[in-house]
């Protein structure tokens, strides 16, 4: 048996709420779905491997609010809202209520401090060889998911993928951070400052880019670790571990790129565009 019931401000149960650790924000309540399953030992995935309902993993100390909480015989979820991360367009989030540290009054918005430079880039080269995992901004998973959703014993070599431990794109960026940088590239596409790049070749493309500098587009983002190297995560459906972090040649894999899209100054204000990209320059700004 299910219940739903909203939240008012009126209401004797609390309105907001606050991450107490990395917290998993899905895209539906059904967290005993695709979490552990019927057999209690089931990761919930697609034939990439990837679990499409996780939106994004919060940082500890993100504030929720609070918008309506769903019953079960065994479990409550709170669908929410956060200024962390805008919810997408048609969906909702939800959070298992466990994860939530309730709060009557509105919460200050997360602490960020944006590391220094090197510490990042230091991050990101730590990173390579993480798997890629979708919504993953963690790179260590949610270990607390064990315990709440799987019975038994997990084996070792299903453990890391069964708690989520990996990174996808933006989500490589947004830990490197500190989550201090936008969560997804909808938003990265606008981050800081557009660096005129309309017409340029790749090799004209590769002389004007800096470290942390982003290249891209409504869906993907790599990111420049230094004047001969960028960084991503990047899935790759069908191959051995589908995907994950890894560091390319600048010059090689701007052509690869550019064999499918043309670099332009700003976004173009239709939104999502297969043919273009953007670059960004944040750090320092």
């Amino acid at each position: 048996m299910v219940a739903i019931c909203c939240r008012t401000a009126t209401g004797e149960a609390a309105n907001y709420g606050v991450a107490r650790g990395v917290t998993p924000v899905l895209a539906t309540p059904a967290f005993a779905t695709v979490f552990g399953g019927p057999d209690g030992a089931t990761l919930k995935t697609d034939h990439c491997g990837q679990v499409r309902e996780l939106e994004f993993i919060a940082l500890p100390g993100t504030p929720f609010r609070l918008l309506a909480e769903i019953r079960t015989n065994t479990t409550t979820v709170f669908r929410v809202e956060t200024n962390d991360y805008p919810t997408p367009a048609g969906r909702a989030l939800y959070v298992d209520s466990r994860f939530i540290e309730p709060r009557e009054m509105e919460p200050a918005p997360r602490r960020r401090d944006l590391p220094s430079e090197s510490d990042i880039i230091a991050f990101l080269k730590g990173a390579i060889g993480s798997p890629y995992v979708w919504g993953g901004n963690v790179r260590q998973g949610v270990p607390d998911l064990a315990g709440m959703f799987y019975q038994g014993t997990i084996p070792a070599k299903a453990y890391n993928k069964l708690i989520l431990a990996g990174l996808d794109c933006s989500g490589l960026l947004y830990q490197a951070t500190g989550g201090w940088t936008p969560r997804n590239t909808s938003q990265l596409i606008t981050f800081g400052h557009g660096v005129p790049v309309a017409g340029r070749t790749a090799d004209e493309l590769a002389g004007l880019l800096r470290p942390l500098d982003l290249i891209v587009w409504n869906g993907h983002v790599i990111i420049v670790l230094d004047r001969k190297t960028v960084i991503e995560s990047r899935l790759a459906c069908g191959k051995p571990g589908n995907g994950g972090v890894v560091a390319t040649p600048l010059a090689r894999r701007l052509a690869e790129v550019m064999r499918t899209r043309r670099p332009v100054d700003a976004w173009p204000s239709a939104g999502k565009q297969g043919d273009v990209l953007v670059i960004r320059r944040w750090y320092g700004l």
